[in-house]
């Protein structure tokens, strides 16, 4: 018999990545790219403005700094540290369940009004909350859930926050960096 880590641990396939999110500023239109780059420090490149450091230096050595399986720059990774919403992830199969409790059509519940950088399918992203999972070469661990916003009654009108309760995805930090491009596979490690 499977103890509950067994099961928690087994994935009956990978995903895919579907679509990629940014916005420019704070509170401004998201777009979609079909890759972006991923920053340990920062999460996601371009996203509320956010840019790559300039050269890093001495950052090894601290408690809590480890270095990543194929080299780099050490990242913090203890739970409860920094960095804990640098990127947001959403179920694609959860925008017609959006849909139908908003009582619309499924092509106007689109991934840009929900607000997340990452829209996957095929993998549940709530198995892989305090995890670490790949998507591409960009290892992430999900940190928690990513409740919605006052933005979802902005966008979808009176009731919005509600119906996107508990199919609002994941936020991840970033273990390591890389550029991830729309098809990009998404597995659990």
């Amino acid at each position: 018999m499977k103890t509950v880590s067994d099961l928690r641990s087994t994935f009956p396939r990978s995903g895919s990545l579907e679509w990629i999110g940014l916005r420019g500023v704070r509170r401004g239109p998201m777009q979609s790219v079909l890759e972006v780059e991923i920053h340990p420090l920062v999460g996601v490149i371009g996203d509320k403005g956010k840019l790559a450091p300039p050269r890093l230096t001495a950052l090894t050595g601290e408690p809590g700094e480890v270095l990543p399986a194929e080299g780099g720059t050490p990242v913090r990774t203890e739970p409860g540290g920094r960095g804990k919403r640098q990127v947001t992830l959403i179920q694609a199969e959860h925008l017609p369940v959006v849909a139908a409790l908003l009582g619309r059509d499924v092509a106007e519940v689109t991934p840009d009004l929900l607000r997340r950088n990452l829209l996957v399918s095929g993998i549940s992203v709530q198995a892989l909350k305090d995890r670490r999972f790949q998507v591409g070469d960009v290892i992430l661990e999900g940190t928690g859930d990513c409740h919605p916003c006052s933005r979802m009654e902005e966008n979808f009108g009176p009731g919005g926050y509600n119906a996107v309760r508990g199919h609002g995805g994941i936020t991840a930090r970033v273990v390591q960096g890389g550029v991830i491009r729309a098809g990009d596979r998404v597995r659990a490690l």
